[in-house]
């Protein structure tokens, strides 16, 4: 096996050093000057919308051509089922992983604000928000990256009914299906084209973030902030290496984590886990994901599978639970906080500064004083970023578990054959 060596390094990484030095440039600049760096903003907006625009069709295209292109529908019935439960079983895990921190080290403990008694109100229907993320009421509705799950969905269910209809009508080749395929392909070489523009972008982006929001990190909620960053970060290593080891083993975490750090990136800088999608698809790719699982596991994960929201949503009603001076515990107040964090993701979801709209539901639903919202959509903005990038970097990994259980533990010894990847990296 050929030695890896600086030069190769080099052009593998090239790109994601084409983007940390934009980012970091954006980062001084928004130190520098502060709120004026918010001139640059439309910059990064630029690259935001240049990304929207591509990801719906993106989704729709892989997802429908994936399913289509199966011929042994069981295949497709074991990647979903093995999909949903690791979703649920990862976000049990983050909810119980960030509901032990807070119990042991209450975020609002020694915070003094006076923000009146808290008084019950009717709490929201969340039957409507369900019906809200599972559908849409008309066909242009769906063209929206602000109804994701809807439009995978339909885009499964497309996909499905294409393939029922060529085994009913005996076709071999469906040209409906190279067209799904070529239109599928074309929008993967529009996504690295656009992210020719990502260091600009994402540094622009970042200027703006930077300039903004570095001086709110000082405040009264300063200390819920600060601990939530370490844990993610503790999160994120503990728990994904975990996850990738038992998905690969050794090898598995080393592919993990040669390839998952385009993807931090991006979900840092654009607080999107839709807008992350791209980069993600084509890292886990790397990784040795089979594309039909790809394509299946991580929009929709990028739609419901939320280990991210779950922490910070917890975070937040913990925080608010000790402004009113409320005990934080029991069962029964765990498991509506953890239902609350749940909907709030899949509701929420791939939306930039969704954490923001997470924190007024969080307050409508428990009927806290309205005086709380400028300090919870604090707590959202400033911990959003790593929330999202947590949420995103789960998919991939989610996807390598959904491997494992498909296609069988070896997986990852093929992945390394083909590859030529020694374990001994020299540079």
């Amino acid at each position: 096996m050929s030695k890896i060596t600086a030069k190769s390094v080099l052009k593998s990484y090239k790109s994601m050093i084409f983007l940390i030095i934009g980012i970091t440039i954006g980062c001084i600049i928004g130190l520098v000057y502060g709120e004026k760096a918010k001139v640059l903003e439309p910059f990064g907006q630029i690259f935001l919308n240049f990304m929207f625009t591509a990801v719906v069709p993106l989704v729709f295209f892989s997802l429908s051509s994936s399913i289509a292109k199966m011929s042994n529908m069981k295949r497709l019935g074991k990647i979903l089922s093995n999909t949903i439960a690791i979703f649920f079983i990862t976000g049990i895990i983050a909810s119980i992983f960030i509901i032990a921190v807070v119990t042991a080290i209450p975020p609002a403990e020694g915070v003094s604000i006076d923000m009146g008694v808290y008084e019950e109100s009717s709490q929201m229907n969340m039957l409507d928000q369900v019906v809200k993320a599972l559908s849409v009421s008309d066909f242009n509705l769906i063209l929206s990256r602000n109804a994701m799950l809807p439009l995978i969905i339909f885009a499964m269910t497309f996909g499905y009914c294409i393939s029922y209809v060529s085994k009913k009508r005996g076709l071999i080749n469906n040209p409906v299906v190279d067209v799904l395929d070529i239109c599928s392909d074309a929008l993967m070489k529009m996504i690295n084209i656009i992210m020719l523009y990502a260091p600009v972008g994402l540094g622009a982006y970042f200027a703006s973030l930077i300039g903004t929001y570095g001086s709110e990190l000082l405040g009264a909620y300063t200390k819920a902030v600060v601990m939530f960053f370490p844990i993610c970060i503790f999160y994120f290593l503990l728990a994904f290496t975990a996850y990738a080891y038992y998905a690969g083993g050794v090898k598995g975490v080393k592919l993990f984590y040669k390839y998952i750090f385009p993807a931090v990136i991006t979900s840092l800088a654009t607080q999107s886990s839709i807008a992350t999608l791209p980069t993600n698809l084509a890292g886990t790719k790397k990784m040795g994901v089979p594309d039909d699982i790809a394509d299946i596991v991580l929009p929709l994960g990028a739609t419901i599978h939320m280990d991210g929201t779950a922490l910070t949503t917890l975070m937040k009603i913990a925080f608010l639970f000790g402004i009113f001076n409320m005990q934080f515990s029991g069962l029964g107040v765990w498991a509506t906080a953890i239902a609350l964090s749940v909907m709030s993701g899949v509701v929420m979801s791939g939306i930039p500064g969704g954490g923001m709209m997470g924190s007024l539901i969080i307050v409508g639903f428990y009927g806290f004083n309205t005086e709380v919202i400028p300090i919870i959509v604090t707590i959202g903005l400033l911990t959003d970023a790593i929330a999202t990038m947590i949420n995103a970097t789960g998919d991939a990994v989610a996807a390598m578990m959904v491997t494992k259980r498909v296609e069988g533990k070896n997986w990852v010894d093929k992945i390394y054959d083909e590859q030529n990847i020694e374990v001994e990296v020299t540079i």
